[in-house]
């Protein structure tokens, strides 16, 4: 069973910035494929991001250019960076994975994950 632990969510200003980590116990995480999903209040949960098992990464079209996903392998950690945050990026936050058997991979579907952290709260207040 893999565990997703995320943590760095927190409180800030429209404007702000805020890095999201995602500590997995997954072995070797150079072979999971990884995401991060948010759910705002009274909303469903949405794709936010996913990376490859190589550097390949997407990004939703409501976060392009200010968010930035990436994975460090050797220290099992996934990572969101959240630039120019809006209050409409607040949610709560989870990161998800599952082993990808092509490099050319990029899930976005929950449905396309099978393990989910418990999330991490990020509030953004204009």
């Amino acid at each position: 069973q893999v565990q997703l632990v995320e943590s760095g969510g927190g409180s800030v200003q429209a404007g702000g910035s805020l890095r999201l980590s995602c500590v997995g116990s997954a072995y070797p995480y150079s072979r999971y494929c990884m995401g991060w999903f948010r759910q705002g209040p009274g909303k469903e949960r949405e794709w936010v991001a996913s990376v490859g098992t190589t550097a390949m990464t997407t990004v939703a079209e409501s976060v392009k250019g200010r968010f930035i996903i990436s994975k460090d392998n050797a220290k099992n950690i996934l990572y969101l960076e959240m630039n120019s945050l809006k209050p409409e990026d607040t949610a709560m936050y989870y990161c998800a994975a599952r082993i990808c058997g092509s490099s050319s991979f990029l899930p976005r579907g929950q449905n396309d994950f099978a393990y989910w952290g418990q999330g991490t709260q990020v509030t953004v207040s204009s």
